[in-house]
């Protein structure tokens, strides 16, 4: 089998001999309405397995830290175009849900073939895309001392070429804390034997994003993936706070964490020396994910002396 995790959260099931789905993805109708020039199919598909909200938002999901925060983010919300899952970019401004980032972003899933499983880190965060018309700042084309794009994830980006710059950016409070309720990130599996999802749970605190460091666990946004390992143990980064994290691949259980000096946002691997296992980390930070920035390589075991279960 193949499994390609999408952004959308469906995840598509191919059969890898001839490329037929093994799991059912029906064309469904989807919102129209595209800016001027545009082109937009008027169905796309839907997988049945997914981690695809069942629901659209609704005003009553916004969220924010104080009483202040929500009532901005409702009020925003109302303020945007937003007809469920893709509903077109405009100048209005129109909410993404599952956002830019994706269900799924690059870190993709981990699977464990011994137990026919494949852990999965879902997101659930909203963003907001509004498409900016050509004019003074914006141009088609770039000005001939240009270097190309503006080098950045945030203002308007470009697009050189077509009609519309967009800006870009996720649905945040003015605080700065995503506007739909926690969770925001997820750890999960599923069966490979039956396509089924077999546990979730939040992932990931609200320490290095909270003016006040607390260890509430939100279930945080992730760049980057998972890894397993034959001891049927998983370990994965990624989340906005500075840890590495091994849980336990039949249930979620937490098993250990570690503090990095630098946010984790890549994906762990894990060797073998001499008979001892070793996990490592890139801990670097992303800058326009907000983490710590740093340049550190991290190698962790168990001491001598013991074993793995």
């Amino acid at each position: 089998m193949i499994y390609v995790p999408t952004k959308t959260g469906d995840i598509f099931v191919l059969n890898r001999t001839n490329g037929e789905l093994v799991v059912p993805a029906p064309e469904r109708p989807v919102p129209q309405g595209p800016a001027k020039g545009d082109r937009l199919s008027p169905t796309q598909p839907f997988s049945a397995l997914t981690f695809r909200p069942a629901e659209k938002l609704t005003g009553a999901d916004t969220w924010g830290a104080t009483i202040y925060d929500q009532l901005v983010c409702r009020v925003m919300f109302h303020s945007l175009r937003y007809e469920g899952i893709f509903t077109p970019p405009s100048e209005q401004g129109t909410l993404v849900f599952p956002g830019n980032l994706g269900m799924f972003e690059w870190g993709g899933l981990s699977v464990d073939t011994d137990r026919q499983v494949a852990i999965a880190n879902p997101m659930a965060l909203p963003f907001v895309s509004k498409l900016i018309p050509r004019g003074p700042g914006n141009p088609i084309e770039p000005d001939e001392n240009a270097k190309g794009g503006s080098g950045s994830e945030s203002g308007i980006q470009p697009q050189y070429g077509v009609p519309y710059g967009v800006e870009l950016n996720p649905f945040l409070s003015p605080l700065g804390f995503p506007c739909k309720q926690p969770a925001w990130g997820y750890i999960s599996a599923v069966d490979l034997k039956t396509n089924q999802i077999v546990w979730k749970k939040r992932i990931g605190t609200v320490r290095d994003s909270s003016p006040v460091p607390l260890p509430f666990k939100m279930g945080m946004p992730m760049l980057g993936g998972p890894v397993t390992t034959a001891g049927n143990i998983f370990f994965i980064g990624a989340t906005a706070d500075n840890y590495l994290r091994a849980f336990n691949v039949s249930n979620g259980d937490k098993l250990w964490e570690a503090r990095l000096p630098a946010g984790g946002q890549a994906t762990p691997m894990t060797y073998q020396v001499n008979g001892k296992q070793y996990v490592v980390i890139a801990a670097g930070g992303h800058g326009s994910f907000g983490t710590k920035l740093g340049d550190y390589i991290v190698a962790y075991a168990l001491p001598d002396g013991t074993e793995s279960k």
